[in-house]
């Protein structure tokens, strides 16, 4: 009954949170359910394991009940992962594999390397090595695939560096080297600071397995320096793990002094021991090794590892806890208690043994044999087989490496060419459709002509007329804007009053009294009347036509620009490319962009407090650059709200199919560039075709 009422107001309190955004973004409510109930199966830590893992079955069900899109992709996604986490390794699989395939069906690569880098650290977690590198790639593979920015970027480089961190597990120092640097290139493009440190640590750890002690220790202070220069609330323990690693170093090469020194100075910070019991269970032993080797103090050696064994009886590390059998049985040794060495090395060995830590157990190995004469020859062949065995499965680990690498570029390859030939077949295909449709188009306007032609043969009366109306249109369009006006005005007070005053004679001439004579004329007289309005029509349209085109489009814009600088004071200039046939551009192009300047200019002297206006309008291949640039005040170009100014500029660009850039800072002025088709009149005559009447 409790946990009835505690799961029914953890879905109240979900819910009220979550009731704004749902406002907000109208979000999916079947998406939203199941996020709420991926929730409570993620942080709900008062329920039992087994009731999280229902509510996450819940969610599952619900997501595969979805549309297959990219939001239940995304909502599977989630839901593997939650399983991961709770460690449900059954769920997780099948969750997995069943994200795997419905994303290479979507093709989604984002969310297919996500899936393949989830599978990669089950792997690494489980201590399968090699299906981890494979997983890892694939991911490598996809996120590769993805538009290349920031994120597609780092995803890449956090791959190729879990990559490195299992060639090392396997010795493939230089594969796991390869890949780490690769990942340093990524993060030092991205200024990712920790991640450097990450990549740089492990190139310190790889040169170290390489035996290149200068180099490992170069590495180690490159990932400090960059750890440093990180914001990670947790720096000072990462610094403690870099100082170990180093001082480790000096141990394994040697240097005991070095050592020493080193793991001195990480043991005098106070909070070593609380922070990270661990670490310091580590330090200790290292440093009683090194005190033993340097100074021979078996006394003080002793010592050191006493407590460190109990500090590991606390944190339960078998790992390290042969190690320091390994340091214990040295220090007997060199007291000359055999037996008790002997002993030492053994419990090191079987722990070694059942960790799989095949370093420590060849160690403790060797020791066995400079210990134990009776067992001498027993303890060699074991080190023998051992070490065959380890460096054939390292050399095969390596080999496989090596293998899904080169077999996952020849995919590529081969997904590559079948791309090409994909898309040779789709250009062929698309080229016999064109040539279809062009050879559709060219016999229907082949049919069309025919019918135009035998409609123009049964023109019938008033045909000159109408010849002459057209006459007239083509020299209207031949002429410039004072030829316009000027036919325009011929054709109200010239045509228009011949025509009436042959409309006044017919209408005399109708006193004639035979029926059929007035009928003629009647009807000629309102064929004239409906002559006259058409031609009314004709003159008010050239009249408009007049105010759009200009008589010279530069003078005008020259003028415009000097009366706005005589009016406000701020100096002008306008240059233009003279080869352009100014005058023959399209009205609709040559009014609007007059106004473009026209409201740029005026938006200069209200608002930019400019000194200063440059203008040029020049030509580029097919197109015609405007370029409008200020030193005034400028203004923020993100704002969501814009001036009627600026907003007039955009749809006048618009009008024109234009290309519209605005660049402008706040004290740096404005540049407004303007790209614009250029398309010109074209100017024909139309042949001249006789009267059927004359």
């Amino acid at each position: 009954m409790k946990n009835g009422t505690l799961i029914f107001l953890l879905f109240l309190f979900l819910g009220c949170s979550q009731g704004k955004t749902k406002g907000e973004n109208a979000s999916n409510p079947e998406v939203d359910t199941i996020q709420e109930l991926l929730n409570i199966a993620k942080t709900s830590k008062e329920l039992s394991l087994e009731d999280r893992k229902a509510y996450l079955r819940d969610a599952e069900a619900k997501v595969l009940a979805m549309p297959q899109d990219t939001a239940k992709l995304e909502q599977l996604s989630q839901v593997s992962l939650a399983y991961m986490k709770l460690g449900d390794s059954l769920g997780f699989r099948k969750s997995n594999a069943e994200l795997l395939r419905l994303s290479k069906k979507a093709e989604a690569n984002k969310i297919l390397g996500y899936s393949y880098w989830d599978l990669a650290t089950f792997m690494e977690s489980k201590g399968v090595m090699d299906s981890a590198f494979f997983h890892y790639k694939n991911a490598l593979d996809n996120f590769e695939e993805l538009p290349k920015d920031s994120t597609s970027q780092s995803l890449k480089g956090r791959m190729l560096y879990g990559m490195s961190r299992i060639q090392d597990s396997y010795k493939d120092y230089l594969g796991g080297e390869i890949s780490a640097t690769a990942a340093v290139k990524i993060f030092n493009e991205l200024e990712d600071n920790y991640r450097l440190h990450l990549a740089y640590n492990m190139l310190g750890v790889l040169g170290n397995g390489m035996g290149n002690s200068e180099k490992s220790i170069e590495s180690y202070n490159k990932a400090r320096e960059y750890l440093m220069k990180s914001e990670r609330a947790d720096k000072t323990e990462l610094l403690w793990k870099i100082k170990n690693n180093i001082a480790s170093i000096y141990l394994n090469s040697g240097d005991y002094l070095g050592a020493k020194n080193y793991y001195k100075e990480l043991l005098l910070d106070n909070q070593l021991k609380a922070k990270m019991p661990g670490l310091y269970e580590k330090a200790l032993g290292s440093l009683a090794y090194s005190i033993l080797k340097i100074d021979s103090d078996t006394e003080q050696a002793e010592k050191l590892l006493r407590e460190a064994f109990d500090i590991n009886t606390q944190t339960g590390d078998l790992y390290d806890k042969a190690r320091l059998h390994y340091f214990y049985a040295e220090v007997l040794a060199t007291k000359g208690d055999t037996v008790q060495a002997i002993a030492q090395a053994n419990e090191s060995y079987a722990i070694a043994r059942e960790t799989y830590n095949n370093d420590r157990s060849l160690d403790a190995l060797k020791l066995l044999t400079k210990l134990d004469n009776t067992k001498a020859s027993a303890y060699a062949e074991e080190y023998y087989q051992l070490n065959e065995i380890i460096s054939e499965e390292e050399r095969t680990k390596r080999d496989k490496f090596a293998r899904i690498r080169l077999e996952t570029d020849e995919i590529i390859e081969e997904n590559q060419i079948l791309t090409k030939e994909k898309q040779i077949w789709v250009g062929a295909s698309l080229l016999l459709v064109l040539f279809g449709t062009t050879a559709m188009i060219i016999v229907s306007l082949y049919v069309s002509n025919n019918q135009l032609k035998f409609k123009q043969k049964q023109q019938e009366s008033n045909q000159e007329i109408y010849n002459l109306m057209l006459s007239q249109q083509g020299k209207l369009q031949e002429g410039k804007q004072l030829e316009q006006k000027r036919i325009s005005e011929e054709l109200h007070d010239g045509i228009l009053g011949e025509m009436l005053g042959i409309r006044l004679i017919l209408s005399g001439l109708n006193e004639r009294e035979d029926q059929a004579s007035i009928e003629q004329r009647a009807a000629l007289i309102e064929k004239l009347r409906e002559l006259e309005e058409e031609i009314r029509t004709i003159s008010h349209e050239l009249n408009h036509a007049s105010y759009e085109k200009f008589h010279n489009f530069i003078v005008s814009l020259e003028d415009m620009i000097q009366g706005i600088e005589k009016s406000s004071g701020i100096s002008c200039s306008f240059t233009y490319d003279n080869k352009v046939p100014w005058d023959n551009l399209l009205g609709d192009i040559k009014i609007n962009a007059y106004r473009i300047i026209q409201e740029s200019l005026k938006n200069c002297v209200k608002h930019a407090k400019s000194q200063h206006v440059s203008i040029s309008f020049q030509a580029m291949d097919n197109q015609l650059k405007l370029v409008i640039t200020d030193d005034g005040v400028g203004f923020d170009i993100n704002r969501k709200k814009k001036g009627i100014g600026l907003r007039n500029i955009i749809s006048r660009t618009k009008k024109i199919k234009g290309v519209l850039d605005i660049d402008s800072e706040s004290g740096k002025g404005t540049t407004i560039k303007v790209t614009i088709p250029a398309k010109y009149v074209e100017l024909q005559i139309p042949e001249k075709t006789n009267a059927l009447n004359a």
